[in-house]
């Protein structure tokens, strides 16, 4: 019996320290909330800036109470006009920050998008922002509502693999978490919408 249980106990050590390794239960982690805003183009009759839909609002209105529970000390926007809108119904004090806005894109005659924008510069923004986040907030929760594409290509760095890796278009208000501590920083979920379950 005290071999299984020298056993037992060896392995729950030895899961103990893969959870830190990937800053599971770490004290002084920062965790990020990466959150794609809400729907914005059913309906859409605006141009580039265009406001959430009745269907976004209700995305984000399902993602705030999911947010409370969290209690973030921060939440931070790009200054897109669908962001903006899905961070206020999360919160009241929103930070906008242009480093999170999505990549410069252009619309081509065919309907296929044209991203005008080099992948290296979306993520060096976005890990600078994030970067400052983390720095101000050391182990808090912090919201972030950015874009899809500006988004995965963050998490592409995180995880070191090239942009464009990953084949995940993550859907409007998905909760993608970063974990953060000094420079370390690990995935802890990808394009989560429970809240929309």
């Amino acid at each position: 019996m005290l071999a299984v249980a020298a056993g037992a106990e060896r392995m729950t050590q030895a899961m103990r320290s893969l959870e830190a390794a990937f800053l599971i239960g770490v004290e002084g982690v920062t965790e990020i909330w990466l959150v794609r805003h809400g729907d914005c183009y059913e309906g859409m009759a605006e141009g580039p800036d265009p406001p959430l839909s009745p269907a976004g609002r209700m995305q984000a209105e399902r993602l705030a109470e999911r947010v409370r529970r969290i209690g973030p000390v921060a939440i931070y926007s790009s200054p897109y006009r669908r962001a903006v809108e899905t961070a206020r119904i999360i919160g009241d004090e929103v930070h906008e920050d242009p480093r999170l806005v999505e990549i410069e894109l252009a619309l081509g005659e065919d309907g296929t998008l044209d991203f005008k924008e080099p992948a290296s510069s979306v993520i060096e923004r976005m890990r600078a922002a994030i970067d400052d986040m983390v720095g101000a907030h050391p182990g808090q929760h912090v919201v972030v509502v950015t874009h899809g594409v500006a988004l995965m290509a963050y998490v592409s760095e995180v995880l070191r693999l090239e942009p464009g890796q990953i084949r995940l278009l993550p859907y409007f208000t998905s909760v993608t978490v970063v974990r953060a501590l000094g420079d370390r920083r690990m995935i802890g979920g990808i394009a989560d919408t429970a809240h929309l379950e």
